[in-house]
């Protein structure tokens, strides 16, 4: 059992580019039967351990995601949700728009610098560029892990106060088979935990063992899983109640993941900040936002987790890079860093318009961005020469992804 251990947990080196191609055989999940030999003379007990085949890629995989002055960019966007983007533009949302926005994100020069993974939309997956070249191979060529949402969105949890569940288990098993054939290598499910509306208990409860149940089936095909049980910005509440509950919260989290024989080393977390609710009448400054977050990890994250991928949530782009800095001012056992949509690609969104020859200003402001937050990541990021633009509130209520 020790040496089984040991062959898991010992120091991987990242991934090579010509380990996470496109075409790579599917291999079968193995499980293995350890048999424990206790000093008593009682009958002998058999523990069974799920030690799938691709164990060692799972923690390269994560391990390379989460590497220094780098994080990911969320680029899954439904095609609904791409479309409410679009038209704040003026763009109608077509495919062919759609392509052109995700080709002006994936080709942008260098982006690989500060960009270690990239989640995409199941659409985006198998799409080309307007250049013809698949968005997959742009991206493994700037060296960027590609990624992949899986879940199938949030519906209304009966039984419940108003709250939701997420679904998509069903078929994920033969998805995730062929996303991995697709070249992707890790996944993302986004569930939801609204405080205004308790959280019930059964929503909690709910959230976790679907996170649970997903990321045990991702791991099985090859995927790293990103869990991201989201707690919602909306609401009038304290920081001290969003503590409250993201306790909670992730205490079932790990309870369930541990549950499902999830490989903690090989997953990785992409939880909320602690934040006051968007109403509340007062805003956190970046150090009670990094005190109270900071206590939330040590309190419930294993240190086995190799990262901690922090989603944005509303916050403006600014925000979010100045809390991110205050967090990793203080060293912890884990990689802390991003995984922003909106505080990524809001100020290139507007600055492109839907124009060709807006595509290189565009870029420029997508690589300010990350390498804002890549120095976020390192605890660099001063906060100087930000534009108008890069301060405004991105908050939603009621935001559906």
């Amino acid at each position: 059992m020790a040496s089984a251990s040991a062959t898991l947990l010992k120091s991987s080196p990242v991934l090579d580019k010509s380990e996470w191609v496109k075409g790579q055989t599917l291999r079968q999940p193995a499980v293995s039967v350890v048999r424990c030999n206790p000093t008593t003379t009682t009958t002998p007990s058999t523990l069974t351990v799920r030690a799938g085949s691709y164990a060692d890629e799972l923690v390269k995989t994560a391990k390379t995601v989460a590497s220094p002055g780098r994080g990911i960019l969320a680029m899954d966007e439904s095609n609904a949700t791409c479309g409410k983007r679009l038209a704040s533009i003026g763009l109608e949302n077509t495919e062919a728009n759609r392509q052109a926005y995700r080709t002006l994100l994936v080709s942008a020069p260098g982006l690989g610098q500060y960009i270690s993974g990239a989640i995409l939309f199941e659409e985006t997956l198998y799409q080309s560029t307007t250049d013809g070249k698949k968005i997959i191979d742009v991206l493994v060529e700037q060296n960027i892990i590609p990624g992949i949402k899986v879940d199938k969105g949030l519906v209304p949890l009966a039984g419940s106060n108003d709250e939701s569940w997420c679904q998509g288990l069903d078929g994920l098993a033969s998805r995730t088979a062929a996303y991995y054939q697709q070249g992707a290598r890790f996944a993302k499910w986004r569930t939801v935990v609204s405080i205004p509306n308790g959280p019930s208990a059964l929503a909690v409860k709910e959230a976790a063992w679907g996170l649970a149940r997903y990321a045990a089936i991702s791991q099985d095909n090859g995927l790293v899983p990103i869990v991201e049980p989201e707690i919602l910005l909306d609401g009038e509440h304290s920081i001290d109640r969003t503590f409250e509950v993201a306790q909670k919260v992730w205490a079932e989290v790990f309870f369930y993941l541990a549950e499902n024989n999830v490989l903690f080393e090989g997953i990785l977390l992409k939880p909320s900040m602690v934040t006051p609710g968007a109403e509340h009448k007062e805003r956190a400054t970046p150090q009670q936002v990094a005190d109270y977050t900071l206590k939330l990890l040590h309190r419930r994250i294993p240190p086995a987790v190799p990262g901690i991928m922090f989603l944005s949530g509303g916050q403006s782009e600014v925000e979010a890079t100045l809390n991110l800095n205050a967090i990793n001012q203080s060293p912890t056992p884990w990689h802390v860093s991003f995984s922003y949509a909106r505080a990524l690609q809001n100020t290139a969104l507007k600055t492109w318009g839907g124009r060709p020859e807006n595509v290189k200003a565009a870029q420029e402001t997508l690589l300010i961005r990350a390498k804002a937050n890549s120095l976020a990541q390192l605890g660099k990021y001063t906060g100087e020469g930000e534009s108008e633009e890069a301060k405004k509130e991105l908050f939603v209520k009621g935001y559906v992804y």
